[in-house]
């Protein structure tokens, strides 16, 4: 079934078109539209860290008009209630003969944007962990599955700490990728202002592939092949940071998986059906980062000693 999704398009035009449409809304952030990208493909999260106004929320609208699917929206503060955000059963019908029935909470969307979702409680935090890692959710012991494809992309801001609860890591684990969008550049922020300021950047206006092309390009990222040597690439750089004094804790054979998984599907988006040192490499950081935990005065944080790791490494031909 996968070969025969694989064979339905030619996956370079497909993925450049959706490049293309996204950048028409989001000026200026190539590299932050091929990584949202990677992870629709790879079927992973993504956790932007940045401050108000970068245009999260514009990236988050026009990744889910692309895609042809639903978009939904979670403010997270510190009065959310897991039923907030997974949904609850209510009680419906009345007389002699009431039954209950499953009101779905705003999870179930292709794209959630869950907005600075560190302001909330662990408790409604941990709501999203079996979303993200099971594709359903578990209400009063009965499971809904949610719509794929699911991505949520959830935003914290990294200058604000007053009221707000760190992620716990387990959470962050279920991260395929962290990243920052960003300021823009001049140019593009003159096109921005020229446009009223992101108010008639219209995300309506980007026409969406079909489901069964979404379908074949997700299908099309275990078709990409990884040499050995660069498997070995990728078990070393994992091992260096299990061992690395700099560091606490290193990568877990999850992450590793994850740095798998992206790399094919950035080789697919940048048009190849092999991978090379270079998506490895550009993956890493942000691939690996936020899952290791840097030594207590090392000097700098995990994601600075992962590129300083990949620094000291030689690539493999």
């Amino acid at each position: 079934m996968a070969e025969e999704a694989a064979n339905l398009v030619d996956p370079a035009p497909m993925l450049e078109g959706m490049r293309a449409r996204i950048a028409e809304v989001v000026r200026g952030k190539d590299e932050v539209i091929e990584l949202a990208l990677v992870a629709v493909l790879a079927g992973g999260h993504v956790l932007i860290e940045d401050v108000p106004g970068v245009g999260k929320t514009t990236l988050a609208r026009a990744l889910a008009a692309a895609m042809g699917g639903c978009f939904s929206r979670i403010q997270f503060t510190s009065d959310l209630l897991p039923g907030d955000v997974t949904g609850v059963t209510v009680l419906s019908g009345g007389g002699d003969a009431p039954s209950f029935s499953f009101r779905p909470g705003p999870i179930f969307a292709n794209i959630v944007l869950a907005d600075e979702i560190n302001r909330a409680t662990p408790k409604a935090q941990s709501a999203l962990l079996e979303a993200m890692n099971e594709g359903f959710v578990t209400v009063d012991g009965t499971s809904h599955p949610l719509p794929r494809p699911f991505v949520v992309l959830a935003t914290q801001n990294p200058l604000d700490f007053h009221g707000t609860f760190p992620l716990p890591e387990s959470q962050l684990d279920r991260f395929l990728l962290r990243l920052e969008m960003g300021y823009p550049d001049r140019e593009s922020e003159r096109s921005i202002l020229r446009a009223g300021g992101g108010r008639k950047i219209a995300t309506s206006a980007i026409e969406p592939i079909s489901r069964a092309e979404l379908d074949a390009l997700c299908a099309q990222v275990d078709a990409v092949r990884v040499s050995e040597e660069l498997e070995d690439h990728m078990l070393d750089l994992v091992a260096q940071t299990r061992s690395d004094g700099r560091l606490v804790r290193g990568v877990s054979p999850r992450g590793a998986e994850a740095l798998y998984r992206a790399s094919r599907a950035r080789a697919l988006c940048r048009g190849r059906a092999y991978v090379i040192p270079e998506d490895i490499h550009a993956l890493a950081v942000p691939v690996l980062g936020h899952r290791v935990v840097a030594r207590q005065g090392a000097g700098q944080g995990g994601a600075g000693i992962v590129a300083a790791i990949l620094r000291e490494m030689v690539p493999p031909p």
